[in-house]
């Protein structure tokens, strides 16, 4: 686009599915503060009440991959208003839970439409936004997805607190309706649509991988890696994965282009951003039990400690949007990477004994880093392709944040159920121990995407150049293909 103003109209669109997407990523973080009155009021344990966030989750991330899809052959007005009306769905059927099963498939349709809604968010930014605010309406685009699961256990705890935790969901129906009116008023169709067939077994390798991986890694809290719920599983998904990665390269449309992940340039930025959206959702399930299960405070004060790092985060994602668009993405995001693994080393460091005060300071280091390089890792990755491929680019990004925060939740209560599990230590003590094991889990983690999110920032020029060196010092290196 060549206009420098942002239309009012883009701006109602934008904010319309943004709120839909916030419900449901702030409604699934807003459970996790309940877990403690789910387990008791349902006779469930750890293991078992973590599925209402991750069914969410995983359904998010097998939805999310056909966005590509689903923008080539659908009109944006027609996407959003299916979503929107799966999230109503699902909120209902929440509401009205008579048992935790109701509660669980409440969450699998709200994940639905979530999954329609989101990526559709980042596309409605990436077409219709001036080229030189996309930094900025990136970061407020991110600001949603990454601060609501902050967000969500403050008020979360709140609402539980005084009326119940059904009230999570009864105040979604009027926000709901208000994106609704404002979606129906303001999506336009930018893009032309050509109707194009859905390829069946792409789809059904999409639902195998994230259902085998997520479900093997769940089944290690009860049953032997070997088995068929551990191992059998992981099969099933790492099978869908060869599978999908052959169909994609098989067709000429496939649902999702995973080719683009030959840009070296590109892949840097995807594992970060899967990386520390896992440790974000990790967060949000250990730090609010430690407030209630170790240090014996109520859900109000539990909620409370999240607050000031989710205000926080939000204010520095669009800053540090108008950071990328006047000065790149280098300095925004290495900043932000470095206070994200100072504070998983501060938790794991402290982890034993977390005071309510230690939790707050480092939870505010760790939102102040999400907030300054998480939304602008999404950006600065897809401007390394072109605008074709940029829609196959926010599928993936979107589906990683989803499945990455199914995988950290799930390896967060895994982790925190063996630990309790052990019958020579009292429940506290046994989930103090376990927390601090996921802080180092997640410590680590943090490191893994460090050498190629580097490589990946400093650009193709910049990285023939080292290489080059290397070559006259003679010095070995492998073979880099940009």
């Amino acid at each position: 686009m060549s206009q420098e103003k942002i239309s009012a109209k883009v701006l109602f669109a934008i904010f319309a599915t943004g709120i839909l997407s916030f419900c449901g990523v702030a409604g699934e973080t807003a459970m996790n503060i309940t877990f403690p009155i789910l387990m008791k009021e349902f006779e469930i344990n750890t293991a078992t009440v973590q599925w209402v966030t991750t069914i969410y989750l995983l359904v998010v991330a097998c939805v999310v991959p056909l966005s590509a899809f689903l923008k080539r052959s659908f009109k944006m007005k027609s996407i959003f208003l299916v979503g929107n009306l799966l999230s109503v769905l699902g909120v209902l059927i929440d509401f009205l839970a008579p048992s935790f099963g109701f509660v669980v498939l409440g969450r699998l349709v709200q994940g639905m439409g979530v999954g329609f809604a989101l990526p559709l968010m980042f596309n409605i930014i990436l077409e219709q936004v001036p080229k030189r605010k996309i930094g900025l309406m990136m970061g407020v685009g991110t600001l949603i997805t990454a601060i609501a699961p902050a967000i969500g256990p403050t008020v979360g705890g709140l609402l539980t607190a005084n009326f119940g935790w059904r009230s999570i969901f009864l105040v979604q129906f009027p926000i709901l309706l208000a994106s609704l009116v404002a979606g129906l008023r303001s999506i336009e169709q930018i893009s032309t649509v050509k109707r194009e067939t859905l390829d069946i077994m792409s789809l059904l390798a999409i639902i195998a991988s994230f259902l085998g991986l997520i479900f093997g890694i769940h089944g290690l809290s009860d049953h032997a890696f070997f088995s068929f719920s551990v191992l059998g599983w992981l099969m099933i998904g790492i099978l869908g994965l060869v599978l999908l990665v052959w169909r994609s390269n098989q067709l000429e449309n496939p649902i999702i282009n995973l080719a683009i992940l030959k840009n070296h340039l590109l892949t840097g930025h995807v594992l970060a951003f899967f990386t520390f959206q896992l440790g974000s959702l990790a967060m949000s399930f250990l730090l609010p039990n430690y407030v209630q299960l170790v240090n014996h405070s109520n859900t109000t004060l539990a909620a409370l400690m999240l607050l000031p790092g989710a205000i926080i985060g939000a204010g520095f994602a669009p800053f540090s949007g108008l950071i990328l668009d006047k000065l790149g993405a280098r300095k925004p995001i290495l900043l932000g990477a470095g206070l994200i693994l100072l504070a998983h080393f501060f938790f794991t460091l402290f982890g034993l004994k977390l005071t309510n005060g230690l939790i707050l300071v480092f939870y505010m280091i760790f939102m102040t880093g999400m907030g300054l390089a998480f939304g602008n890792i999404m950006t600065n990755g897809q401007k390394q392709l072109s605008l074709e491929e940029q829609p196959d680019a926010n599928a993936i990004f979107n589906t990683l944040q989803q499945f990455a925060g199914a995988v950290g939740t799930t390896l967060a209560s895994l982790i925190v159920a063996m630990s309790q599990a052990n019958q020579k230590m009292d429940f506290t003590q046994a989930t103090a121990k376990g927390s601090r094991n996921g802080f180092m889990v997640l410590f680590a983690l943090g490191h893994l995407p460090t050498p190629s999110l580097i490589l990946g920032l400093l650009g193709k020029n910049k990285i023939r150049i080292i290489f080059l060196i290397r070559k006259e010092l003679g010095i070995n290196c492998p073979a880099f293909d940009l």
